[in-house]
C-alpha cells in the first residue's frame, strides 16, 4: 500500500487532550473544486477568475503543470485569474509534470492530455507512483489515445493523439476521478461520450461544466453523457470551504463543543454530504443554516454541539458518499456508545495510504477493539489512551488522530504529518482556535 515509512526528521503532532472545542472555525477552499476550476479554466475561451482558491501543494501542483503548459495565472491571495489558452493552445512541456502527491491532478490531466497534440509525461511523489492508473488509461485508450503506464502506475507517458473518439463506458467503480478524466478527453472526442456510473460520486466536474457552456446530460442513474467536440468560456467561480476538511471540526464539535462550533460558507454538494446523513443516524447535533447557492454549488453555515453518538451499521451506499471523510467517521465510531459495522468500503486501500488498515492499527493503538475485514471495519466504541499511531504520510488520516485528542485520557503522538498541506496547509492554526491541543515536532525529538 502507499506509504510514507517515517524517519527520525519526520514531522510529527503532539495532540494533547482538550477539554472542549468551539466558536466560529472557518476551512480553506474546496480541494476538489480548486482544481477543476484551474483545469477547465486553463483550457477555456476568455477569462476565468477563482475565488476562494484552495492553496494547498496538491492544487498548486495542478496549477504548476498548466503554467508550464503555457497557461499565463496570476495570483493574489485566494484570488485567481486565468487567461483560458482555448482548447487547443496548451503547450508541450519541457520536461515531466511532477504532481506531488495528487492523485485527483494525475488523473485529470491524464483525461485532458489524452486529447492534446504532443506528448507529455505526468509522475508524481513515491506515495502517488504506487497508486492505480491502468483504471483511468484502459478507458481512454478505447478513445483512441496512447498512453503507458509503469506496470499500472506512474510515471503516466502519453503520445499525443488527435483526435479522440466518444465512447460509452461502464466504470469498475464509482469515482469521481476516474468519470471526470473521460469528461475531459470527451470534451475533444468526435461523437458522444456516455459515462455510466454503478453508484453515485462527486458531480462537481458536471456542475462547472455546464456554467461553462457545456450541454451535458446528466442522468439520474448515475450516467452523464457530452457530445464533443465542445469548448468552454471562461467565467467567475466562487469556491465554497472544503466539506472534507470542514468534516474533521464537524466531528470535533461533536465530540466536545458543548456550547456549539459553527462553521460557515461550507459545500454542502448532496454527492459529498454523506457524513451527515451517517452522524446523525449516530444521534449527532447537526444543523444547516443559511443554506445558499454559490455559483454551481450549494452552500450553508454548519452549526454542531456535542452529542452522545451511537453505534451504527453502514452499507456502500453512504460510503460512496462519505468516501474521503471516512477516517473521520472511525474516529467517531470509536467514540460512540456500541459497534459501528462499516461495509463496501474497499476502495479505501487504494488511497493515499490503505486507510483501513491504517485507521484500524491506529485505532487498535488507542485501545479500542476493531475487527478489519477486505471492505471495511467493525469498531467496538469505547474510551480512548493516549499512543503513538503512524499515519503512513496520509494527510486524512494524520487528522482523523488529532480529532481523537478529544477523547484520549494523555497525549496522541501521530507520525508523519507533513503531507497534511497537501488539503490543509494551515490546520494547526485552524485547530488551535477551535480549542484543539496539538504542537508540530519531528518525530521523537520530544523523548
Amino acid at each position: 500500500m502507499p506509504q510514507h515509512p517515517p524517519t527520525a526528521s519526520s514531522e510529527a503532532y503532539i495532540a494533547h487532550p482538550a477539554e472542549s472545542v468551539g466558536g466560529t472555525v472557518g476551512v480553506p477552499g474546496d480541494k476538489s473544486i480548486s482544481h477543476r476550476a484551474l483545469l477547465l479554466g486553463a483550457v477555456a475561451n476568455g477569462t476565468t477568475t477563482i475565488s476562494g482558491f484552495l492553496h494547498s501543494e496538491d492544487c498548486l501542483a495542478m496549477l504548476a503543470a498548466l503554467r508550464a503548459m503555457g497557461v499565463n495565472i496570476e495570483e493574489s491571495g485566494s484570488r485567481l485569474t486565468i487567461a483560458g489558452v482555448g482548447a487547443y493552445g496548451l503547450r508541450q512541456p519541457a520536461e515531466s509534470l511532477d504532481l506531488g502527491n495528487s492523485g485527483t491532478a494525475i488523473r485529470l490531466l491524464m483525461g485532458l492530455l489524452a486529447a492534446q497534440p504532443f506528448d507529455s509525461v505526468l509522475t508524481g511523489d513515491e506515495s502517488l507512483r504506487q497508486r492505480p492508473m491502468e483504471r483511468v488509461a484502459e478507458p481512454l485508450r478505447a478513445m483512441g489515445a496512447q498512453i503507458a503506464t509503469d506496470r499500472g502506475r506512474a510515471p503516466v507517458r502519453i503520445h499525443g493523439t488527435r483526435p479522440l473518439s466518444g465512447i460509452d463506458c461502464t466504470l469498475p467503480v464509482a469515482s469521481a476521478q476516474l468519470k471526470s478524466a473521460i469528461l475531459l478527453a470527451g470534451l475533444w472526442g468526435d461523437g458522444r461520450t456516455t459515462v455510466r456510473s454503478p453508484g453515485p460520486s462527486r458531480d462537481h466536474m458536471e456542475r462547472m461544466l455546464l456554467t461553462m457552456g457545456v450541454p451535458l446530460k446528466p442522468e439520474a442513474n448515475g450516467t452523464v453523457s457530452v457530445a464533443g467536440p465542445v469548448t468552454l468560456t471562461g467565467t467567475s467561480i466562487d469556491i465554497p470551504g472544503d466539506f472534507s476538511s470542514a468534516a474533521f471540526f464537524i466531528v470535533a464539535g461533536l465530540l466536545g463543543a458543548a456550547d456549539g462550533l459553527l462553521l460557515p460558507a461550507i459545500g454542502i454538494n448532496p454527492t459529498r454530504t454523506g457524513l451527515l446523513t451517517i452522524l446523525r443516524s449516530m444521534g449527532a447535533k447537526i444543523e444547516l443554516r443559511n443554506e445558499r447557492q454559490s455559483g454551481a454549488e450549494p452552500v450553508a453555515d454548519i452549526y454542531v454541539e456535542k452529542s452522545d453518538l451511537r453505534g451504527v451499521e453502514i452499507g456502500a451506499q453512504l460510503v460512496a458518499l462519505s468516501i474521503d471523510e471516512l477516517p473521520i467517521l472511525f474516529i467517531a465510531a470509536a467514540a460512540a456508545v456500541g459497534t459501528t459495522v462499516v461495509t463496501g468500503a474497499d476502495e479505501l486501500r487504494h488511497k493515499e495510504s490503505d486507510r483501513l488498515a491504517v485507521m484500524a492499527a491506529g485505532l487498535k493503538a488507542l485501545g479500542t477493539t476493531v475487527d478489519e475485514r477486505s471492505d471495511g471495519l467493525t469498531i467496538e466504541g469505547g474510551p480512548l489512551r493516549g499512543a503513538r499511531v503512524d499515519s503512513h504520510g496520509d494527510h486524512r488520516i494524520a487528522m482523523a488522530f488529532a480529532i481523537a485528542s478529544l477523547r484520549a485520557r494523555s497525549a496522541i503522538e501521530i507520525l508523519d504529518t507533513s503531507p497534511v498541506a497537501t488539503s490543509f496547509p494551515d490546520f494547526l492554526t485552524v485547530a488551535a482556535r477551535s480549542g484543539l491541543r496539538l504542537d508540530a515536532v519531528t518525530a521523537g525529538s520530544h523523548e
